[in-house]
């Protein structure tokens, strides 16, 4: 049994699919990829369990089979071959794998194909569809915020929520959190949380553009189909926390500011912080925004001025920086603005500049003033 495939394309597919397989594995089989071909159509699959990945790609073969090959070793080598037809042939009895290039061959062992875990079955399912680029920048804008805390395992994906008003996708790790939303997207009534690490792969391999991404979830699974590839995940199984009540609704004191600005300032100011609170203050009067940091225990502290439009009662308040770096880095606005309330409540950072469709929230917990 064999086939024959370009060395490119069959890399650039397995690279794809590469991030699902864990080097610590329980099961060995679980460190290789499954080939499935079936007339002139190669599926390679890759899974951890939790998370499967396949990405189907055109090969020329006289026959179908399955077999499962060693990821790491396929890998390296297509790597290091340079662009060219390459046949794979399969011993059927022994599962030995043979490449053949141009000026080489290569034998590896394979595995029995029916050692692979199965794939989850889609089953009674609901289904929406998702511009790529709308779940691209869903993902990109939240993921960061997701808590890596494995006794709050709901705080370690990101939910996804369909109502009436579209589709919203929330992250917290209770310091911080992100609540985007938007009202072009037409759902039922539904709401799954999806893992970080399917997040991961499912951003790496979106495109930014228009393409249809059907979604599919039921109890216990999602299931995303594009282009040629398909992700499926095995979804949090607990209640997301009621990230609404924790929103403060008075916000009197606006302070509005160019992104780039604030952002340079934290970068700066924020190496002469506490190496454990990332302590930054923000004080703000008229049209000015004093930012300053400093770490007592070595007596190193750094201040700025930048310009800004604040409308409001003067006041101080202190942030962790690499927190307000984080969002500002996933902001596209030119400007933005900063809702605040007291030293001792949550601020809320929003873009100046949006789409109709769209609607970005992050909250951010501030770190109690050492005086």
């Amino acid at each position: 049994m064999r086939f024959v495939v370009s060395s490119a394309q069959l890399l650039k597919n397995l690279q794809k699919i590469s991030g699902v397989i864990s080097t610590n594995t329980v099961l060995p089989i679980l460190e290789d990829f499954l080939f499935d071909i079936e007339k002139n159509k190669l599926s390679i699959t890759a899974t951890d369990l939790d998370t499967t990945m396949s990405v189907e790609m055109e090969v020329e073969s006289k026959e179908d089979f399955k077999v499962a090959i060693p990821a790491r070793i396929l890998l390296d080598s297509l790597k290091a071959l340079p662009e060219q037809p390459i046949t794979i042939s399969v011993d059927e009895t022994t599962n030995g794998i043979e490449i053949t290039t141009d000026n080489g061959k290569y034998k590896l062992s394979g595995e029995n194909s029916a050692d692979f875990p199965k794939e989850p079955v889609a089953e009674g399912v609901e289904e929406i569809m998702i511009p790529s680029s709308v779940l691209n920048k869903g993902v990109v804008k939240t993921l960061f915020a997701v808590s890596n805390d494995e006794l709050r395992p709901a705080m370690t994906g990101v939910l996804f929520q369909l109502n009436e008003n579209g589709i919203t996708f929330v992250a917290t790790d209770a310091h911080k959190l992100v609540k985007y939303n938007r009202n072009d997207i037409v759902g039922g009534n539904a709401s799954f949380i999806v893992p970080k690490k399917a997040l991961n792969l499912l951003k790496a391999v979106v495109p930014n553009n228009e393409i249809e991404v059907a979604v599919q979830f039921n109890k216990s699974n999602a299931f995303f189909t594009f282009d040629n590839i398909k992700l499926i995940c095995r979804l949090i199984d607990a209640k997301y926390p009621d990230y609404n009540a924790v929103i403060p609704k008075e916000n009197p004191n606006l302070l509005t500011v160019l992104k780039d600005d604030l952002y340079a300032s934290l970068r700066r100011t924020s190496i002469f912080s506490n190496k454990t609170t990332h302590q930054v203050v923000l004080k703000m009067a008229g049209s000015e925004l004093a930012v300053s940091a400093q770490d007592l225990d070595f007596s190193n502290e750094a201040a700025e001025k930048i310009n800004c439009d604040y409308k409001g009662n003067a006041m101080e308040i202190g942030f962790n920086a690499k927190f307000l770096l984080e969002m500002l880095a996933a902001l596209d606005s030119n400007e933005i603005n900063i809702e605040l309330s007291t030293p001792n409540r949550a601020g809320i950072i929003r873009p100046t500049e949006k789409d109709e469709a769209e609607d970005l929230l992050m909250l951010v917990m501030p770190v109690m003033l050492n005086n």
